[in-house]
């Protein structure tokens, strides 16, 4: 059996509970060592052999895979945040399903979530956003042309752009032309819930100069809207006059 398990945004302690345990489980263990916190580790048995997949392609991590299912090991292949954002799960699993090999999906705490903590934030504020859009920057990796940053723009959405760092200048450009303005509150969030945590509030237009400025070209998310801006409409779902299954409001509307 291969478990793909989401090691969370960073914090050795936002794993997941399930996640923790089949760690301690696991005779082999794949992790993305480029991101995921190598402090993860340190709940695996003396005799879990560990590879690290930042050295490894898609073929070699197959073959240990495939190696250790022969041998009757449990597999873990430990992926940053939640596997099913940007963790190229699904060649994985097409591979395991050919080879007849049994796997699994256990989730974990996505890096955008522990972005929201950093920045004390609520993505989805009343008459400000209703819709979070998870994206990144074409680069030597393509990007669907309807998918573009500039298209997702003209929503005026909360938007969360993944793995696009180095390229915060061509960034603020597709932003502004999508329809933000210029000084619409954005965020950089540098490793989230690490230890190393920064937190840089900036708007649209500034976001270059700014990472410039503290040295962080990449392993950092950018949040970008108006939910940033402090300014919001009072949610109905706890008003005393909204009424819900559970309670009858009192008053005008009720």
């Amino acid at each position: 059996m291969v478990v793909f398990v989401g090691a969370g945004p960073g914090a050795e302690d936002l794993i997941t509970v399930r996640g923790q345990k089949l760690l301690q489980e696991a005779d082999v263990i794949i992790y993305a060592g480029s991101l995921v916190n190598p402090g993860l580790l340190e709940v695996k048995k003396e005799s879990c052999d560990v590879y690290n997949s930042a050295y490894m392609t898609l073929e070699e991590v197959m073959d240990v895979m495939k190696k250790a299912e022969q041998q009757g090991k449990k597999v873990v292949r430990l992926h940053t945040g939640d596997p099913c954002l940007y963790g190229a799960i699904r060649e994985q699993m097409d591979a395991l399903k050919e080879a007849g090999i049994e796997y699994e999906v256990c989730p974990g705490v996505s890096s955008f979530c522990g972005a929201a903590a950093a920045l004390k934030a609520e993505y989805t504020l009343p008459d400000v956003s209703q819709s979070v859009v998870i994206t990144r920057m074409a680069g030597r990796t393509p990007v669907p042309d309807r998918e573009s940053i500039r298209s997702f723009a003209a929503h005026q959405s909360t938007m969360v752009v993944f793995l696009s760092t180095g390229m915060l200048e061509d960034l603020s450009k597709e932003l502004i032309a999508g329809g933000y303005e210029k000084d619409t509150p954005a965020a950089i969030v540098y490793k989230a819930t690490w230890p190393e945590e920064k937190v840089l509030l900036c708007t649209v237009e500034t976001l270059a100069e700014v990472a410039k400025r503290e040295k962080v070209t990449k392993t950092a998310l950018i949040v970008v809207g108006k939910i940033l801006d402090g300014d919001y409409e009072r949610s109905l779902l706890y008003h005393p006059e909204f009424t819900t299954e559970f309670r009858k409001g009192v008053g005008k509307d009720e």
